[in-house]
């Protein structure tokens, strides 16, 4: 990893810090199965490919989304469609990088 990713890195970490400080509702965007494995505690969960259709439901939470999944790819795509539907989203990456700063 360059310098640069590290600097990249370390800002991501603290946007998560920060949105959870703020409530944030963590949505976990992949598949069913993946779900069944394993998944956060506190996540919810809508299939990436759904999430269009539950944008009301999505907007009635009235909290800011860090959307997760497994690489970090689908959850980007969720959290562009987001932003670009007025809401205030960041992209968590992978699950367990946002589920490591949940305090039980």
């Amino acid at each position: 990893m360059g310098l640069f990713g590290i600097f990249s890195q370390k800002k991501e970490t603290n946007d998560v810090k920060e949105y959870l400080a703020k409530g944030a509702v963590i949505l976990d965007v992949r598949s069913l199965e993946e779900w069944d494995e394993a998944h956060g505690k506190q996540a919810k969960h809508i299939v990436l490919t759904t999430v269009p259709l539950q944008l009301e439901e999505i907007r009635s939470w009235n909290k800011p989304i860090i959307a997760v999944c497994r690489s970090g790819a689908r959850s980007s795509q969720a959290t562009q469609f987001l932003v670009s539907n007025g809401l205030d989203a960041i992209n968590g990456g992978p699950w367990q990088n946002v589920d490591q700063y949940i305090i039980e």
